[in-house]
């Protein structure tokens, strides 16, 4: 199997989107990273939230670790598309919960914990766009 050679302008146009995919993959890592030690040190904003959703202690520890999962799925090359399509999924209950339950303000946080929520949400799907020829079976029709 031969490799497709690449032009330099190709090469050119491919660095910035290559830039924001970086970025946007960082970006939400670190948030999703961040969020655990609270999740898993059963933090009084966490165990609020998921009190008030219904769904502690359990709701807690298994969505941290699916973040933790995604957050590392999302920075591995491979395996961007799928990172990003959990953290899209965690983050859209985690939006939905703001926007039905909590409320945008938690515990006087000034919205933070919405804002990271959008944050992520946001940074996954321009990852996913980036990366969506990577998506076994589908990917090659986008």
């Amino acid at each position: 199997m031969s490799t497709p050679v690449m032009t330099a302008v190709q090469k050119k146009s491919i660095r910035p989107l290559l830039v924001v995919s970086w970025i946007c993959r960082i970006a939400a890592a670190v948030i999703l990273l961040q969020t655990l030690f609270f999740k898993f040190t059963a933090a009084p904003e966490s165990v609020y939230i998921f009190t008030k959703v219904h769904a502690e202690p359990w709701g807690r520890i298994g969505s941290g670790v699916v973040e933790l999962i995604a957050a590392v799925l999302i920075l591995i090359p491979r395996t961007v598309w799928a990172g990003a399509l959990l953290g899209l999924g965690v983050m859209a209950g985690a939006i939905v919960s703001h926007l039905t339950v909590l409320g945008v303000e938690v515990m006087g946080d000034g919205g933070l914990l919405f804002g990271l929520a959008l944050i992520v949400f946001c940074s996954s799907t321009v990852a996913l766009v980036l990366h969506r020829t990577q998506i076994p079976v589908i990917g090659r029709r986008f």
